[in-house]
């Protein structure tokens, strides 16, 4: 019985990932990597810390994966604070209002730093939806580990097999999986179908996972 429901973020609730492709595509450029769209693709879900990690090690480059890293952060929150608006999800918010109205037990857990999840929960306006948001930093690993999801659900006080994760990233299904826990996959704009395979379900709207919801017991 699906007891919460833990919600990735990028690519989920918020359609981020072309601001977050265009961000590192600037960092490429300016630090003149090649790196092939396939390659990119690779690292949708997890942290950027590790990629910036695994890019400084697989393109043998002279400057330290942690400059990178921290550039790559100070971007990302100089170009989402100057955002008009961050797009939410189509029927997103009616599915968390009728969610809270039954006191459900809900969190974020996502691989995006501390200070950008903050940043655009609150911008948004989601962030009071949740009881828990939790990051892979403080959880310790990246996705395609459970660490994040295990974390959430354990600040929730829910047992992993009670959650259910909403995922769009392959990295992201696969630690669900790892937690073993449920994983519904959102066909959100920039989602590859061919990543969310592995995926127990998969939506187009949140409008169609409220109505599996309902089906399956969850007070929605």
């Amino acid at each position: 019985m699906i007891k919460a429901i833990i919600f990735d973020m990028d690519g989920t609730l918020v359609d981020t990932e072309p601001f977050n492709t265009e961000i590192e595509k600037r960092q490429f450029s300016l630090r003149q990597i090649a790196i092939s769209d396939e390659e990119h693709r690779q690292y949708m879900g997890i942290s950027s810390e590790i990629m910036w990690r695994i890019i400084a090690e697989r393109h043998m480059l002279i400057v330290p994966g942690e400059e990178l890293i921290e550039q790559n952060r100070m971007e990302s929150l100089r170009y989402f604070a100057e955002l008009d608006e961050i797009p939410i999800m189509p029927g997103l918010i009616d599915l968390l209002e009728n969610l809270q109205a039954k006191n459900y037990p809900l969190a974020v857990a996502s691989s995006s730093c501390p200070e950008i999840i903050d940043l655009i929960l609150k911008k948004t306006g989601l962030r009071d939806y949740f009881q828990i948001v939790v990051s892979t930093q403080e959880a310790g690993k990246s996705k395609p580990e459970p660490d994040v999801f295990l974390l959430a659900a354990r600040k929730l006080g829910v047992k992993p097999e009670h959650s259910l994760v909403i995922e769009d990233s392959a990295n992201g299904i696969r630690a669900a999986h790892a937690a073993e826990m449920s994983c519904v996959a959102f066909q959100g704009p920039g989602a590859d179908p061919q990543s969310q395979k592995e995926a127990d379900a998969i939506v187009g709207s949140y409008a169609q996972l409220g109505m599996m919801l309902r089906a399956v017991g969850t007070t929605c």
